[in-house]
């Protein structure tokens, strides 16, 4: 068959998938895997919570950009070398008041969009198609290291405050609450918030790890798939929950108002924030962990959350029997989060604090495969062709 006289090669079949894509596989990955009916994930071959409870930051993120879990003298290393690549370029440092200005509505993340973009080009990042593998994940370390520089500086510019310049001789997690707040933290706030980035580096195939990706099969620079990353990540239904589900447990506000409060809403089909998961069958395993981080610092807040929880759990077992729904990670995040002194519009930033490591494992790993995410849409509109119409 020749179209002009050229070969035509034969159209696949088109196959049908579901809404939103659930449940379809993809690709394949060795970066980690959810496993929802379980309630458990893992990066690589490890547990991703045991993870978090024994290892860095820095090791995690060595882990899934590198490959494996390094000793101690390699820890130290990488964790030195990321560590001086946190202060920005002279290029995006003058440009950054005039960012968190114009994105004073918005936040630190939508102004983020820019900044990556921004230092990408100031950093002379090449398409990942055109570079070797060590080049794209140098790539990644200096965007990953730079980001919680980018959104400590965008939060502070908007508050009226000088921005903090990054330190070498803290951790990932104490450094970025130190360019938040101004102050060095405390070890165990330090430690909360390095759990809390390391349970969330990564959780499968979700909407910005995928639209990461799809950018990377294109052949695109690292900064643009991360900034498509974090633009799928701003949305309510992804990234945004942590302070919403706070906000839940403001709008309760006592122990005799939970019943009423919860009942009124799921009767009106009102969504519960902070409760439920699209994968997760069972407790989602994050929520557990940071349940026991937040008890750990004790308080009305923490027991308040705590009655929350079970009540809201029995109450949407009566009112919708049949469905798994309980804590998911966002409830007791926004909980830790604020036990350690992060401001509410820093949370959803704070996750992409950590997300931007599992991205960028992502990104690195599509790069090494040339065939371009190309899905198909079956159109519905009216029947054509039909007879464009003057217009005179």
């Amino acid at each position: 068959m020749s179209v002009n006289g050229s070969a035509m090669s034969p159209v696949s079949p088109l196959i049908e998938a579901p809404r939103g894509l659930a449940g379809v596989v993809v690709t394949d990955t060795g970066i980690g895997d959810v496993r929802g009916r379980e309630g458990f994930y893992h990066y690589r071959q490890y547990s991703a919570v045991e993870l978090a409870g024994t290892r860095s930051f820095e090791d995690v993120w060595h882990l899934l950009v590198l490959g494996d879990l390094p000793d101690a003298e390699r820890g130290a290393a990488f964790a030195a070398r990321t560590a001086s690549l946190r202060r920005l370029p002279d290029e995006v440092r003058a440009v950054l008041p005039a960012i968190a200005a114009a994105g004073s509505a918005s936040g630190p993340l939508a102004g983020m969009r820019t900044a990556l973009s921004l230092l990408g080009a100031a950093k002379g990042f090449s398409p990942v198609y055109d570079i070797d593998s060590a080049r794209r994940r140098e790539d990644t370390l200096v965007a990953v290291a730079a980001v919680p520089t980018l959104l400590a500086a965008l939060y502070r510019l908007g508050c009226g405050l000088e921005p903090v310049e990054p330190r070498e001789d803290l951790s990932y997690a104490a450094n970025y609450l130190y360019m938040v707040t101004g102050s060095e933290p405390d070890a165990e706030r330090a430690r909360a918030i390095e759990q809390y980035l390391i349970s969330t580096i990564d959780h499968g195939f979700n909407a910005s790890t995928f639209t990461g990706r799809v950018i990377a099969s294109t052949g695109a620079d690292v900064a643009a798939c991360l900034v498509g990353a974090v633009g799928a990540l701003s949305g309510p239904l992804h990234g945004g929950a942590p302070s919403r589900a706070l906000d839940t447990l403001d709008a309760i506000g006592s122990p005799d108002r939970i019943d009423d409060w919860i009942r009124e809403r799921v009767l009106a089909g009102e969504r519960i924030m902070g409760f439920g998961h699209a994968v997760y069958r069972t407790e989602d395993p994050r929520s557990r962990m940071l349940r026991e981080i937040a008890q750990r610092f004790g308080g009305p807040r923490v027991d308040f959350a705590v009655q929350v929880e079970r009540q809201v759990e029995a109450l949407l077992a009566e009112l919708k029997p049949g469905r798994e729904l309980h804590t998911n990670v966002e409830f007791y995040a926004g909980v830790v989060m604020e036990l350690c002194g992060l401001p509410r519009e820093m949370f959803t930033p704070t996750f992409a604090a950590a997300r931007v490591v599992g991205w960028s494992a992502n990104i690195l790993e599509q790069a090494e495969d040339p065939k371009i995410i190309r899905p198909v849409a079956r159109y519905v509109g009216p029947p054509a062709p039909v007879a464009v119409p003057s217009a005179f």
